[in-house]
């Protein structure tokens, strides 16, 4: 019996090896006779190991070898706040911070002798959106979910993000790719974004229509309109939907074809002008009667002075209801490397031109400032506060909440966590239930903790900490405080007016 089982295995052991051995030659074969990579072509079947590590590099970095302040977009210390956040854990730390307190641009904030006692802290008041508008936002969390479309991301993770922000009490962005029954589910208030594709929008010639606006604003927890100019990631380039993520659900909640790329025109065909941008604004606010803004990213002061001249020439009532900052720190699930790398503003030169040139044009108390990029912790919602900004947003922030590894998959369908796929067999591992009270549990401790650093610098609540609150280190290596860098003068700007 012992013989016979020796036998049979050492038979199948022989095959094994003849198999390997003749893929082998197979793929040597292959490799030599190719003429598309050098590499493959010059080391036959050992060029291939190349490519397998390249792959599996981004993640060997990630785990062994990258320290923890290194790692792009997001290191290891930002994320794991982020994880232990979500999860409710304690996010005390133990000997010193590992973050290097000396290269030029690094943020601190200013303690006070005398820090507010916590039975003198008061809670962040709502804030109003759009005012005049014939239905208001009362907006009650500073802190919310970006945008981030079905499609780009999972139902699943749609489903755990509108529940979790139903618990949370934040609103959470539909993205420019519509609004699907998975928003709605968890019962919490949206932001309805109008993308250059009019997706969710638009009539069967792709044109702006207003029934759908209608029936949309018709829904109660639909709050704000935002018509989407540009995104960080890819200022001048619109939305990428690989075919592989368009179902035929995605597609019909667009409006689009199934099984095609989904691509966005790069900008909105109507609007081509301040006055038009104005003009499609009023008209939204006026068919649906609710709060109207919309997205950009800022490559310079210029289209702000054209636009703020047009909305004085009108008269304010033209401006809109919210302008969301977007950032060169924004992230995307697809986006040409060239626009991502070296497209746009960063937030902290842009965010601080677009509160002096409201104040410049006195309708700083007219529009609320929303602030995306990169501000998933609680020192830079602080640091966006302290610089002028209403309310701050975050997409990838939310996305490590529901567990992303930071896998850079998003574009593949392919994501391991759940998040940016549509395989039903790696959904499977996001579970919406147990995700959306992490979901919650993300903006209750980032609300907490920004509390903390406000109450720190010696004020009551988080939107009263001022530029004065926070330094930056300059070329010099000693440290600036930021309304020195950024002077807040009576019309906003230094010296009036800015210019280019």
């Amino acid at each position: 019996m012992i013989e016979i089982s020796y036998n049979w295995l050492s038979e199948a052991l022989i095959i094994l090896l003849a198999g390997a051995l003749l893929a082998g030659v197979i793929l040597f074969i292959i490799d030599v006779t190719q003429t598309k990579n050098a590499i493959r072509r010059n080391y036959p079947l050992i060029g291939r190991f190349r490519s397998l590590f390249e792959h599996l590099g981004t993640f060997f970095r990630q785990y062994f070898f990258a320290m923890d302040r290194e790692e792009m977009p997001f290191n290891r210390a930002f994320r794991e706040w982020v994880y232990r956040a979500s999860k409710n854990e304690d996010s005390t730390i133990p000997f010193g911070s590992t973050r290097d307190l000396t290269p030029t641009g690094s943020i601190s904030f200013v303690n006070c002798p005398y820090p507010t006692l916590d039975v003198d802290a008061v809670p962040t008041r709502a804030m109003v959106i759009g005012v005049d508008c014939r239905t208001p936002f009362e907006a009650g969390s500073l802190f919310n979910i970006s945008g981030m479309s079905y499609g780009a991301i999972s139902k699943v993770a749609v489903q755990a993000l509108s529940s979790g922000a139903a618990k949370a009490g934040c609103w959470m962005n539909t993205g420019e790719g519509g609004l699907s029954p998975y928003h709605l589910e968890g019962g919490c208030d949206i932001v309805m974004q109008i993308g250059t594709a009019k997706y969710g929008v638009r009539d069967s010639d792709g044109n702006l229509s207003d029934e759908r606006l209608s029936e949309l604003a018709a829904i109660e927890q639909v709050r704000m309109f935002e018509i989407k100019l540009s995104q960080g990631a890819k200022p001048g380039k619109g939305g990428i939907l690989p075919a592989v993520k368009v179902t035929a659900e995605i597609a019909a909640i667009r409006g689009i074809t199934a099984g095609e790329d989904s691509i966005s025109p790069n900008r909105h065909v109507d609007i081509d002008s301040p006055g038009e941008l104005l003009d499609m604004i009023a008209h939204i606010r006026e068919v649906t009667g609710k709060p109207v803004g919309f997205k950009l990213v800022l490559g310079g002061c210029g289209a702000l002075d054209h636009l703020f001249d047009e909305i004085k020439r009108r008269g304010d009532q033209s401006a809109p209801d919210f302008m969301t900052l977007d950032s060169a720190d924004g992230g995307s699930g697809a986006a040409p490397q060239p626009l991502m790398d070296f497209m746009g503003m960063t937030l902290k030169e842009s965010l601080p031109m677009l509160i002096d040139h409201l104040v410049g044009y006195g309708l700083r108390d007219r529009v609320r400032v929303i602030c995306s990029g990169k501000l998933i912790t609680p020192s830079g919602v602080a640091w966006a506060l302290c610089m002028g900004a209403d309310f701050i947003v975050s997409a990838r922030g939310f996305m490590f909440a529901l567990g992303c590894i930071q896998a850079m998959q998003c574009h593949k369908n392919t994501c391991p966590t759940g998040i940016t796929t549509h395989q039903k067999r790696l959904q499977r591992g996001l579970d919406p239930q147990d995700k959306s009270v992490r979901v919650a549990h993300y903006v209750e401790n980032m609300l907490h903790d920004v509390g903390v650093i406000a109450h720190s610098c010696g004020v009551k609540h988080p939107r009263q900490l001022q530029r004065r609150h926070a330094r930056v280190v300059t070329s010099d290596s000693s440290s600036t405080g930021l309304h020195q860098l950024h002077p807040e003068t009576e019309k906003g700007f230094p010296h009036g007016k800015a210019k280019e």
